[in-house]
């Protein structure tokens, strides 16, 4: 199970959890080329190790494990996932 970042995220982009993961699996990072071109980040459910430090530095709740995704965002698992599988 991976941690998945959901709507509260898109125009937001605060780059906490970015600073905080262990293992950097949320990207665009700034020094990206596409950060200007996506509207929020994405946990790479492939290299998240479920530390859930990402849900205690996000200033707008938009981390959440996989398993307690609310109901309204469940499409966001398989945004994040498909921002990987596109690279």
């Amino acid at each position: 199970m991976a941690y998945v970042i959901a709507e509260p995220c898109i125009g937001a982009k605060d780059n906490s959890c970015v600073e905080v993961c262990p293992v950097d699996c949320i990207h665009p990072t700034p020094d990206e080329p596409d950060y200007d071109r996506v509207e929020m980040l994405y946990i790479d459910p492939e290299e998240c190790i479920d530390c859930d430090a990402c849900v205690e530095a996000c200033p707008v709740d938009a981390c959440f494990a996989e398993d307690q995704l609310p109901d309204e965002w469940s499409k966001y698992a398989e945004i994040n996932a498909n921002y990987y599988a596109g690279k």
